[in-house]
């Protein structure tokens, strides 16, 4: 690992680099294991921008790491000309150990460039950066963060001047300005007096929060419910992050004045001290919020992540415990609010269309076929839904209503381009006032909402693989399953495979290929019977595989006992698949 030893005694031995990463790195000097994964590689700068754990290293979130991906950005920027340099760039961040830090370093390197830089004046959730960037019409954004992952990770998430995500083909743009730079001692930028006194970096306080507020209230279907049910007992955790004002200031602006935060959670911490993973999908994540949610009697919990993009919720049932709900079980119930609610009210657009992602739920194409509304699937990662926004209905003729994927992430409105816990938790209390008006829970909602649609079982499972050994047994495996195709499955009853790695369709009865449209990425769904389905894709964000399955029936006993058959079927092949290239 002659690459890996050349920087570790660069990082650990030149005076650029500061005395803690210096005497972090002798420490493990005797650990080549150690060095090796620290070393091996650059941290990958994709779709989603850099995310990784925190410590020294290339291979590694760092200051000087964060400050190369900041470099390349602002270089990406400056390259557009024109006036990109006073449109700026905006820079939040959350919670995490040291997001305050890399913001404000982040600054500092666009004030470098000549850029102007309007950077918040504490954390911020993931949608307020969204909704500046657009709001200010700045050329770009930067979110430090690495949402729901645990403490010891933190992240650059870079957008574009759309408020979205950037694009794969913005993305490898800065990467090729961050791969000019060879030598990363020669990266300077200037001090934080330097940049405060520069006259291009400008803090972002309460106006921009009161402006993002007045437009989520604009997005509220049912003001008059709430104010019926304004004692509803609504329990909110924010799990240590960013959500904790917005969400509250939002509900208590909408009229609920029964909103119980858990104390124990509710101010900002990134050591995220009472769970194991700030991730509001978790029912462990959720137990202080459940155990007061049961002492308060409360119709519902809602959490949200650390960068405030994510939205958990659980729900009680007729037997008075606390269901925690899916991500797919979330994105149907506010689908068939916002449709109903449209077609009800008589203000269904003209043109309407939603969104949800390949590895959604299908129940989507039966709930948008009954409201007449066009439903796109699009590739994982919200900036896809971002890009349709702006294709379908800033540029075009149609009209955006919701959009949203099963990794619990949800969208109302267009102000915003990425996942909005905020608003989504407005939605979601607003929806269970409006079923109050009914004498009903959001379980019973869901449950009639099954009796309409049918049952759809599904569920999603991770397989993490850490280091550079794991990311080569994740890439031998995606082979693998595309050489083998169906035979590697025996037994299960695969109609066709879509490989959106070789963007094309296979359709195993008649042989027949047919051209995928969306965009390359490296997922295989597989498709069975009716709309039951299962994919493969190694994650985006982090060292593991996802597993992805939905069986639809008429009854859930049903539909639960075809789920577990084809979870054990497929987990068991892919876990012998794993050990087989283990060896």
């Amino acid at each position: 690992m002659p690459r890996a030893q050349d920087l570790y005694k660069l990082w650990s031995e030149h005076p650029y680099f500061d005395e803690n990463t210096r005497a972090e790195l002798r420490a493990i000097q005797d650990q080549p294991g150690e060095i090796e994964d620290r070393f091996y590689r650059d941290l990958a700068f994709g779709t989603a921008g850099l995310r990784g754990v925190l410590g020294a290293g290339t291979n590694r979130m760092n200051r000087y790491t964060v400050a190369r991906a900041a470099d390349g950005m602002a270089r990406a920027i400056a390259s557009h000309g024109g006036d990109a340099l006073d449109r700026g760039i905006v820079i939040a961040y959350d919670s995490r150990h040291f997001s305050a830090q890399f913001a404000l370093l982040c600054a500092q390197i666009f004030v470098g460039h000549g850029i102007r830089v309007r950077l918040f004046d504490a954390l911020r959730p993931v949608p307020v950066l969204s909704f500046a960037i657009r709001h200010y019409k700045a050329a770009g954004g930067i979110m430090i963060t690495a949402s729901h992952n645990p403490a010891r990770y933190n992240g650059f998430k870079a957008y574009g001047d759309d408020g979205s995500q950037l694009p794969p083909e913005q993305a490898d743009a800065v990467v090729a300005f961050m791969d000019q730079l060879p030598d990363l001692t020669r990266l300077t930028w200037p001090d934080e007096a330097q940049a405060r006194s520069s006259g291009l970096l400008e803090m972002i306080g309460e106006a921009l929060d009161q402006a993002y507020q007045a437009m989520l209230l604009t997005l509220s279907i049912n003001p008059d419910a709430v104010k019926r049910h304004r004692d509803m007992k609504i329990v909110y955790t924010p799990l240590h992050g960013a959500g904790n004002k917005p969400v509250r200031r939002v509900l208590a602006a909408l009229g609920f004045e029964q909103v119980l935060v858990v104390p124990e959670q509710e101010l900002p911490d990134g050591a995220f001290p009472t769970v194991a993973m700030p991730n509001p999908e978790e029912r462990s994540a959720l137990s202080m919020a459940i155990d007061l949610a049961e002492r308060e009697g409360a119709d519902l919990v809602i959490a949200t992540d650390p960068d405030a993009d994510r939205t958990g919720l659980c729900v009680r049932t007729r037997e008075g415990t606390y269901m925690v709900l899916s991500g797919n079980q979330i994105g149907l119930l506010l689908t068939d609010y916002i449709l109903s609610a449209r077609q009800n009210s008589g203000t269904m657009p003209e043109n309407p269309f939603v969104v949800t992602t390949i590895v959604s739920t299908k129940l989507m194409r039966k709930i948008s076929a009954h409201y007449d509304v066009t439903l796109y699937e699009c590739l994982t990662g919200f900036k896809f839904i971002g890009e349709l926004i702006k294709e379908k209905d800033e540029n075009g003729d149609m009209h955006y209503l919701f959009g949203f994927e099963e990794s619990y992430g949800y969208l109302a409105g267009t102000a915003v381009r990425d996942k909005d816990a905020v608003v989504t938790s407005m939605l979601i209390a607003e929806m269970a006032a409006v079923a109050r008006d009914r004498g009903q829970t959001l379980y019973d909602r869901l449950e009639d909402l099954y009796s309409r649609f049918g049952y759809a079982a599904e569920k999603t499972i991770s397989l993490a693989m850490e280091g550079k050994q794991g990311l080569e047994r994740i890439r031998l495996e995606m082979a693998r399953l595309r050489r083998e195709q169906a035979d590697a499955f025996p037994g299960v009853p695969i109609r066709a495979i879509a490989d959106y790695g070789g963007q094309v369709r296979l359709n195993l009865t008649d042989g027949k290929r047919e051209a995928l449209t969306l965009p390359q990425s490296d997922v295989l769904l597989y498709e069975l019977d009716g709309l039951d389905w299962f994919c493969v894709r190694p994650s985006g964000t982090e060292p593991k595989i996802k597993l992805y399955f939905g069986c639809y029936t008429d009854d859930a006993a049903s539909g639960e006992a075809c789920l577990q058959q084809l979870l054990d079927q497929v987990a068991a092949r892919i876990q012998v698949i794993l050990n087989e290239d283990a060896s």
